[in-house]
């Protein structure tokens, strides 16, 4: 689903369509955390830093993306 579906899909009254909008921006928000998390550890910031900036632990993060590194 694109941002212009999404959009869409918000003004939607329909449970279904409602909550493919919500699939939809939970994998966006999940490519876009990965990246700026691979960015950033680019950048050598720590996963402190990391965790501090996304309001998680040191230890969430990195479980979470620590292997992609």
């Amino acid at each position: 689903m694109g941002p212009s579906e999404l959009t869409v899909a918000l003004a939607e009254s329909d449970p279904t369509v409602g909550f493919r909008a919500v699939l939809g921006l939970r994998r966006l928000a999940e490519r876009i955390e990965s990246r700026q998390v691979a960015l950033a550890r680019a950048q050598g910031w720590s996963w402190q830093q990391i965790g501090d900036a996304l309001g998680v632990t040191r230890q969430s993060v990195h479980t979470k993306h620590g292997k992609l590194s």
